[in-house]
């Protein structure tokens, strides 16, 4: 018969994981950091947090195992432990979504509701058959860390001033960060409004990388696109 001790000791390391996901702005964290690697300063001012309280919540995170750290001159940068851990991340919302009520209402209050969506494979038949042009209307700097292969970077907050590099004639189809991400949604709307045959992906950049499809980065010297597997 086990030690009952050692047993403890155990089942409260399993729970050291527990505590790192235990708020909602280190999900949050854990979310941008999925997009990829990201400094301090860029994940305080994405998540609205101040420097102090963004390092306590990836000091907790880095406790958890959850991410790991690396330190280039001046600056430290973050990632995710490893890719169990964007499968993790992905559970929990599911397990939200499908066992807490006030998950839906939530969704809908903050993404809104009715702009028309296609899934993975018909989005792979619309590129087959060059038949719809891919939007990523994340911040550049994690198209940068890693986007859907062929998908053009155009920011959700310049893509008002950017309309006219659109091809007319071509159906548009936008993702953002994930199925929980508001930007291919404002971005949908905002098309429409133009006049745009617009959808948008129903998930985005970290359902992609949890199935482990193909995708490119821009290298940070060269910015010419670098086929690797998630």
């Amino acid at each position: 018969m086990g030690d009952p001790r050692l047993k403890t000791e155990l089942f409260e390391s399993f729970a050291q994981v527990g505590k790192g996901l235990s708020s909602g702005k280190r999900l949050e964290l854990l979310d941008l950091i999925a997009q990829g690697e990201r400094t301090v300063d860029s994940l305080a001012r994405t998540a609205g947090l101040g420097l102090t309280s963004a390092s306590a919540h990836l000091q907790a995170l880095r406790r958890a195992g959850l991410i790991t750290a690396r330190r280039q001159g001046t600056r430290v940068y973050y990632r995710l432990a490893g890719e169990d851990v964007a499968r993790l991340y992905g559970l929990v919302r599911d397990v939200a979504q499908r066992h807490i009520s006030d998950t839906e209402r939530a969704r809908i209050a903050y993404v809104g509701d009715g702009t028309q969506a296609i899934d993975r494979d018909q989005l792979m038949d619309l590129i087959r058959d060059a038949a719809v042009l891919l939007l990523d209307v994340r911040p550049r700097e994690e198209y940068e860390a890693g986007h859907i292969p062929g998908a053009v970077s155009i920011p959700l907050e310049e893509l008002q001033t950017r309309l006219d590099e659109l091809p007319e004639g071509k159906e548009i189809v936008a993702y953002c960060r994930g199925t929980y991400c508001v930007m291919a949604h404002d971005a949908v709307r905002l098309l429409q409004e133009k006049g745009k045959a617009a959808r948008r992906l129903d998930t985005g950049m970290l359902e992609w990388r949890i199935e482990q499809l193909p995708v490119e980065r821009v290298a940070a010297l060269s910015r010419q696109p670098q086929s690797r597997a998630a």
